[in-house]
């Protein structure tokens, strides 16, 4: 029998406050509105000596950071073929058809991906939380899940496996401070 492993960890502070709009199928752009998001996130791998996947001490403050990075900002796509992005130093400038919206460069946060629904941001945090994972841990992880709630009962998730190369998970030897 395979013995399978993970941690979760959904703590109230991992939440974020943004705004956001979605373009949808039909090319209809919905006004622009904010969330209060929820995030939990769940580990699948081996257990080390001690009987661990991950310790919670240390992973918790990393998906935090991942949070508070898109706290109290307007989110954007950058790969959506329907709008058009200008940033200056100052201001990002959006546009969409005949629409163009102005926002202060310090409140935005432009994001690689199509739309900003939920199941693309759970994608997009999940890769920041993998990235400071294999930068952090030394451990055998296999999957990730993150979901993103925007409303209670409302939420998108994404799941990933940790491939590096031809295997399916990854170690790494760097010692956490």
């Amino acid at each position: 029998m395979l013995r399978r492993f993970s941690i979760e960890v959904a703590k109230d502070y991992f939440n974020f406050a943004s705004a956001h709009f979605l373009i949808f199928t039909d090319g209809r752009r919905e006004p622009l509105h904010g969330h209060n998001y929820q995030v939990s996130v769940t580990m699948e791998g081996e257990l080390d000596r001690a009987g661990i996947v991950l310790d919670f001490i240390s992973f918790k403050p990393l998906v935090k950071q991942v949070c508070d990075a898109l706290d109290h900002r307007t989110l954007i796509q950058t790969k959506s073929s329907a709008i058009k992005v200008r940033k200056t130093a100052r201001e990002v400038e959006i546009f969409y058809k005949k629409q163009k919206l102005l926002l202060p460069r310090g409140d935005v946060i432009l994001l690689p991906v199509v739309n900003t629904s939920t199941e693309l941001l759970a994608e997009y945090i999940a890769g920041q939380i993998k990235r400071k994972v294999r930068q952090n841990f030394s451990a055998t992880i296999r999957a990730m899940e993150v979901a993103v709630e925007e409303a209670r009962g409302q939420k998108g998730i994404f799941r990933d496996e940790f491939w590096t190369g031809s295997r399916a998970y990854f170690t790494r030897g760097a010692e956490v401070e």
